[in-house]
């Protein structure tokens, strides 16, 4: 039996299933579900994901003539289910198709589209004369021409150009006096389609095809190509998405949302994708194509009056002017907007997620062109989750699985601040796309913005309206602010799905190719602007900004986590503040405190660099001296705002010439401070200097040659565990030696630091229960982790340092060319970013089980910035870790993933 390639849907029947995203993607799994319920659905076919990756592999003519049988066959079966014929010959109705990808995860606007498909110069005469209405023909096959153009020739804008069919459109509505597209009479959409086919010849070298089979295998291979263009490969990069799964390819008979005042079409959300809120609502346009909506060129309507009334309370239109030109759906279209509210409501009860909707009505009867698990905000997946769960939607479980963890980053980051706010000067006001606080310096390109981004600027992204080239400018930006489109726009669907601050169609602004007018006022690159996405409001200049406060919803949301995980998550914290701050997230306990930090606040640094400047034991000891209280104080801030947890503090890591001057000026600011000759400090630092510092005189290293700098720091610790439980406090102190190859190395820190917290319970009369561990970053450590748990009693996985020796890479150097490793697919991530399981998880792995086969108790964690990221959570919960560690602003994100790691496992 040969492989099925192809698989049809129309009529109420289908060959495929919601539960066949993997072979047929996200979009052509759920055109046949929606055929399987019910839902009126124009037929078609799928081209399976599995063809994608065979066009990768085999090129074109292969895959062609592969599947060339089964897509003949499956037109055919279009064709009898809407009684039309693809390249009529015989006066029969014409049928034109439309071809859109469909990866199995939704990638919006990443990929290629194209619409009206099977137009010619004969076919359109056809349609006018079929369908009475010659300029809903002409304006079919214009933006057919537009688009095959674009999409399958190449035909696109220059950077810093408009794109050539919207040169040739807007020189005729200027000529004409238009304002609108819908001014366009048929005579200027002939001229149109000359002018299209003439910019074709023009930039493409050759004519615009008219046979309809050219056209369908053309824009088959198009979408199969746009899987790898660089917007496709960014975005997959973005969003975890494997480049190996590839998109399948849904080719559909198009319906027409343009055939006059009682078509329309548009798009719509079960629930709103930015707030959370249970309300339907979307938009849509009478008399125009799919594109018109998302790609900002006529802002859109309104679908429901609440939504229509919410619109213009925003933009200040008055309910007259509302009732005469703004007209919702559920007013314009009762019965229509109830059949679609209808359906809406059956689609979200089957999926038992949001749904994200494509509809067109032709003539008066509605189809359904898409239905998807709709992109939101961290806000929206937060409050829909909790929502669902109450309402009896989904059970726990799968309220727990369905977040997304690293989206809760949005809800964690500043919102302007209220007197800031006050104060501030408004420039304009908009549709608030995508909620959020975002304050930068103009850029007027994607390229722009890549580049003052990558040079430490935060710019806000200004366009007239966006597309799917402008992908690296938006992820590069702070926030997206454009001229025209609506909440449903390309700007306003991938700013939500990035977390990213955007307003859309903001009132009175203008934007050239290099400069914007705001109600008449001139706005130039690099002038600073401010954007609230949470109200559509615009700012002049910078806005201040405060951290946000969590809703109960959140709340709620840590508590499912909390009661379906096992692993517990700790924070890397060297201050009260940060400590205190991570608790409030839920952090229970420190898993890296830092003392080298503390080191560097005020003028502790000068009592370290007397010490390092010492020229024996005695003067070392004397320095050390000034230091222990210091270093008390500070652990004793430390432990008591995490009183009752464990708190793993590090012994001092770093050379010692990091607390040294370089340069000259410095050297002698030293110099005068400490009282000696400037020639002493210099002949220091060059004694210091060492050729590879990261392998060097560091960590335990610094605590073997120099015993008297680790009793120091254990006196510090044990003293200020003593004094607060004094107080009836409960210290958990877990001292950590850092960077140990061998067990002796180990043992000798430990030692010292047995013998000083002996003593200091016998000076102090008092007893406080410590842990001595070690961290494992050196690759050797990780394979002798047996031997070194015969002493100690817990392990701290560094695994940023890990992967540096693991992989060989100098993480201040691997910039320069990890990025060309990940697209050349030499490495899938940034291991420093994204735990490498196949190598560096083999050693994590490794330790804990030779751990724990000396030590059954031996508390295990991890405490470099892999901590926080969710798929290395997932590694840690599954090598028996006890906790993972993060910085204080990630700990609700590795609780999360924590949970989802658990519910995963088990």
């Amino acid at each position: 039996m040969s492989t099925k390639y192809v698989y049809t849907f129309g009529d109420g029947k289908a060959e495929g299933k919601a539960d066949m995203k993997n072979l047929l993607g996200g979009k052509g799994a759920n055109l046949a579900e929606m055929n399987l319920i019910g839902v009126p659905v124009p037929a078609g076919f799928t081209i399976t994901t599995e063809v994608c990756t065979d066009y990768n592999k085999l090129g074109k003519d292969a895959v062609v003539a592969m599947i060339k049988e089964q897509v003949e066959a499956a037109v055919k079966t279009t064709e009898a289910a809407m009684n039309a014929k693809f390249d009529a010959k015989d006066g029969s109705f014409p049928l034109l198709l439309s071809v859109r990808s469909g990866a199995r995860a939704s990638m919006p606007g990443m990929m290629n589209t194209v619409l009206n498909l099977g137009m010619n110069d004969e076919t359109v005469k056809i349609i006018a004369e079929k369908s009475g209405n010659e300029k809903f023909a002409y304006d079919s096959y214009r933006r057919f021409i537009h688009m095959y153009g674009d999409v399958v020739m190449g035909v696109e804008a220059e950077e810093g150009h408009h794109n050539p069919f919207e040169v040739v459109l807007d020189e005729l509505k200027e000529a004409k006096g238009y304002k609108v597209d819908t001014e366009l009479t048929v005579e200027d959409l002939k001229v149109l389609v000359e002018g299209y086919k003439a910019v074709i010849r023009e930039h493409a070298g050759v004519d615009f095809p008219t046979n309809p089979w050219d056209q369908l295998w053309g824009s088959v291979c198009a979408v199969f190509d746009s899987w790898n263009t660089e917007r496709a490969i960014l975005y997959r990069r973005m969003e975890n998405i494997p480049s190996e799964w590839g998109t399948a390819v849904n080719v559909q008979a198009m319906v027409y949302g343009n055939m006059g005042d009682t078509s329309a079409t548009g798009v719509c959300f079960s629930r709103d994708a930015a707030t959370g809120e249970d309300q339907f609502n979307g938009e849509y346009l009478i008399n125009a194509q799919g594109e018109d909506v998302v790609s900002g060129v006529r802002t859109p309507l309104e679908i429901t009056k609440v939504g229509s009334l919410r619109w213009a309370e925003r933009n200040g239109t008055s309910e007259e002017v509302r009732q005469a030109e703004f007209l919702s759906m559920e007013e314009a279209m009762p019965e229509l907007y109830n059949e679609l509210d209808t359906i809406q409501q059956k689609l979200e009860d089957h999926y038992s997620d949001m749904q994200d909707m494509e509809f067109t009505i032709q003539d008066g009867k509605l189809w359904m062109l898409q239905t998807r698990s709709g992109k939101r905000t961290g806000a929206a997946m937060v409050k829909m989750a909790v929502d669902m769960l109450e309402q009896g939607m989904i059970d726990a479980k799968t309220a727990i699985l369905r977040q997304e963890p690293n989206k809760l980053d949005e809800l964690l980051h500043p919102v302007f601040e209220q007197s800031a706010i006050d104060a501030a000067k408004e420039l304009s006001k908009g549709l608030p796309a995508s909620p959020g606080a975002a304050t930068g310096q103009i850029v007027f390109s994607a390229t722009a913005a890549e580049d003052w981004a990558a040079a430490g600027k935060k710019v806000i992204l200004v366009r007239r309206e966006t597309s799917p080239e402008d992908l690296k400018g938006m992820y590069a930006a702070e926030g997206i602010l454009t001229e025209r489109g609506g909440m449903t726009s390309h700007a306003a669907v991938v700013a939500r799905g990035m977390g990213k601050c955007c307003i859309s169609s903001a009132a009175g602004v203008l934007v050239t190719g290099t400069s914007m007018t705001i109600n008449g006022v001139d706005f130039k690159e690099g002038d600073f602007i401010s954007l609230n996405g949470t109200t559509g409001k615009v700012y002049e200049g910078k806005v201040a900004t405060i951290t946000p406060t969590l809703d109960g919803d959140f709340g709620k949301l840590m508590d499912l986590a909390e009661n379906n995980t096992r692993m517990y998550v700790r924070t890397n914290a060297d201050t009260p503040a940060d400590a205190q701050t991570a608790r409030e997230f839920g952090a229970k306990g420190i898993g890296l405190c830092r003392t080298e930090h503390m080191f560097f606040e005020g003028d502790k640094i000068w009592k370290m660099r007397e010490m390092i400047l010492a020229e024996d034991l005695e003067g070392r000891k004397a320095a050390l001296a000034k230091l222990l209280p210091v270093q008390r104080e500070d652990f004793s801030g430390i432990l008591e705002a995490m009183d009752g947890f464990g708190v793993t503090i590090r012994l001092l890591d770093p050379p010692l010439h990091e607390f040294t001057p370089n340069d000259e000026a410095s050297q002698i600011e030293m110099a005068e401070k400490l009282g000696i000759d400037v020639s002493i400090v210099k002949a220091k630092v060059e004694s210091l200097h060492e050729f590879n510092p990261m392998l060097g005189h560091r960590g335990c290293r610094l605590g073997n040659t120099y015993p008297e700098i680790t009793e120091m720091q254990a006196r510090a610790i044990i003293e200020a565990a003593c004094d607060l439980k004094a107080k009836g406090k409960d210290p958990k102190p877990e001292i950590m030696v850092p960077l140990i190859g061998t067990l002796k190395e180990f043992k000798m820190q430990e030692d010292i630091i047995r013998e000083t917290a002996a003593a200091v319970f016998a000076e102090k009369g008092i007893k406080v229960d410590f842990l001595v561990g070690t961290m494992i970053e050196i690759p050797r450590a990780a394979l002798t982790a047996d031997a070194i748990a015969e002493y100690a009693e817990f392990f701290s996985f560094g695994t940023n340092d890990l992967t540096q020796m693991g992989f060989g890479y100098s993480r201040d150097d691997a910039g320069k060319f990890l990025p060309i490793y990940i697209e050349k697919g030499i490495l899938k991530h940034d291991p420093f970013q994204v735990l490498d399981q196949e190598g560096i998880g083999q050693l994590v792995r490794m330790g804990c089980e030779k751990g724990k086969s000396t030590r059954p108790d031996i508390k295990l964690g991890i405490c470099g910035e892999h901590g926080g990221e969710p798929s290395s959570v997932e590694f840690c919960n599954s090598v028996g870790m006890d906790y993972v560690s993060c910085s204080p602003f990630r700990v609700p994100i590795a609780r999360l993933a924590a949970a989802q790691a658990n519910l995963k496992q088990n």
